[in-house]
């Protein structure tokens, strides 16, 4: 099975950037679907942005313009450029992909970003 590893959270003021990183175990060709979600204290968790092996991506309304999500095939990570912080995108931020096998959706451990006013 698919297994993800998130890093580069961190602190940060407004209006700074973060990069998360999400590397899989195995060949990232066989992934179709990726994303990543996040989940802030007491709220559910939200999908962020997703994106297909084709390049299709989706972002929620509240990152589009501030958010860009890539994948590299050849180093098996998905990325999350995130600019303009706000201190409302503080949460977890957890790596997802759609196992080419099981076809289940498996998750990263999580990475903390937080942003400071």
């Amino acid at each position: 099975q698919v297994q993800l590893v998130e890093s580069g959270g961190g602190l940060v003021q407004a209006g700074g950037s973060l990069r998360l990183s999400c590397l899989a175990s195995g060949s990232m060709l066989r992934i179709n679907d990726m994303g990543w979600y996040r989940q802030a204290p007491g709220k559910q968790r939200e999908l962020v942005a997703a994106i297909r092996s084709g390049g299709i991506t989706n972002y929620a309304d509240s990152v589009k313009g501030r958010f860009t999500i890539s994948r590299d095939n050849a180093k098996n990570t998905v990325y999350l450029q995130m600019n303009s912080l706000k201190p409302e995108d503080t949460a977890v931020y957890y790596c997802t992909a759609r196992d080419p096998i099981s076809i289940s959706w498996v998750w990263g451990q999580g990475t903390q970003v937080t942003v400071s006013s």
